[in-house]
């Protein structure tokens, strides 16, 4: 018996009537993730399309590819050097010193294996965690599980410090899925990223483990600033002093979360969203503009106490979060602005926020994350007034 026959054999023990009944959700998400779904537009006035959330979700957890491969290497690149100078311990170093491979950081194989080894448990417990509690608001609401899910729990794991406790690791996640998801009505009805609300969570609940000099780079004892804390506290001329060129950054061989350092990856799976067009480029263009406007506007104003006035905006767009969060935040259709005129508004509102909270904010050197999150508060209310614009603008011409 072929696999598509063993599913339409069983189907009818979970449709209604059936036995399991309300077990539907589950039978199709398994059933849905193997084969197309069912459920078409087959009359007028409907348009068809072969874009369906499963091939949209498909396409973007695609897209993050090339930043997962270079965020495996970077992490077991960055592990590796610290464990030269700080030794090794841990289930991880006895793996690989099982296979033989060693912790040389010239070795590509070594800092893949490394890197993997700290992302597959992250990923594994978020897909464990959080699809747990998907599952369950899916079978107590009676609707499918959404393939949402898939790239929410992706991003989320890339967001993430490779050292992460575990145990965080779920709790975030699950926050996320419910919290910033599932109490709106789930996928589709969401005013916020779950993947960020759940990084937000465990930022303001477990700042040790999100933030400091200590968390990213997962070996006992190793320190270091990343760029963005070296350059709010001496200024982004430090950062060559400190063995960080641009170059460097924009590649992605410095420190950081797992799936963010590497400009050129997630500018590569950018390319990709926007010839499927799957990603929205008035968003980022928005983004861009606003981000080069404003912190161009600081340059220009400059500051004799703060050093972060000086960072240029190229500086901004290949240090922290900013990158990822422009193609793979910013662009979210859900939570995102929905007119193109609000699309514009939105993505500019967001690049101006990073930018005063980087620069400003003396606390948080970071900001995409609140960025984001602040203009997908506000994306409703900016459609809003574009739509009513609009109508005056119709009403006008046709009086």
């Amino acid at each position: 018996m072929g696999l598509r026959a063993f599913f339409d054999k069983i189907e009818p023990s979970f449709t209604k009537g059936g036995k399991y009944e309300k077990y539907f959700p589950i039978y199709e998400m398994v059933e849905s993730f193997i084969y197309t779904p069912k459920t078409v537009t087959t009359a007028a006035p409907h348009a068809r399309s072969y874009v369906d959330m499963k091939r949209i979700m498909t396409y973007v957890v695609l897209a993050t590819v090339p930043a997962i491969l270079f965020g495996l290497y970077n992490t077991g690149l960055q592990t590796n050097q610290a464990i030269a100078e700080y030794g090794h311990s841990g289930w991880r170093a006895a793996i690989i010193e099982t296979l033989g491979i060693g912790f040389n950081a010239n070795n590509p194989v070594a800092n893949m294996l490394h890197g993997l080894l700290y992302f597959l448990p992250i990923y594994i417990v978020t897909l464990v965690a959080g699809g747990i509690f998907e599952v369950i608001f899916a079978v107590v609401r009676k609707h499918e599980v959404n393939e949402g899910f898939l790239v929410s729990s992706m991003l989320y794991t890339l967001i993430l410090p490779a050292s992460t406790p575990l145990w965080q690791v779920a709790l975030g996640i699950i926050f996320g899925v419910v919290i910033g998801k599932e109490v709106f009505g789930g996928t589709g009805k969401n005013f916020l990223n779950p993947a960020l609300v759940g990084r937000a969570f465990l930022y303001f609940a477990y700042p040790a483990q999100m933030s400091g000099e200590s968390v990213w780079t997962p070996v006992d004892g190793f320190t270091g600033a990343t760029a963005l804390a070296v350059s709010a506290a001496d200024g982004v001329a430090a950062l060559p002093e400190r063995g960080i060129e641009w170059m460097d950054a924009f590649v992605g061989v410095i420190q950081g979360s797992m799936g963010e350092t590497s400009t050129l990856a997630i500018m590569i799976g950018m390319v990709f969203l926007l010839a499927t067009k799957i990603a929205n480029w008035r968003l980022i263009v928005g983004c861009l503009g606003g981000m080069i406007a404003f912190s161009s506007l600081l340059n220009w104003i400059g500051s004799d106490t703060n050093p972060m006035f000086a960072m240029p905006w190229y500086w901004h767009l290949v240090i922290g979060g900013y990158a990822f969060g422009l193609v793979f935040m910013v662009t979210e259709p859900v939570s995102a602005s929905h007119t193109n005129t609000g699309r514009f508004i939105y993505g500019a509102l967001i690049g101006f926020m990073v930018v005063m909270i980087r620069v400003v904010n003396p606390a948080f050197p970071e900001g995409m994350m609140l960025a984001i999150l602040f203009g997908n508060v506000f994306a409703p209310l900016i459609d809003h007034f574009v739509v009513q614009a609009n109508i005056k603008r119709r009403a006008k011409r046709n009086a």
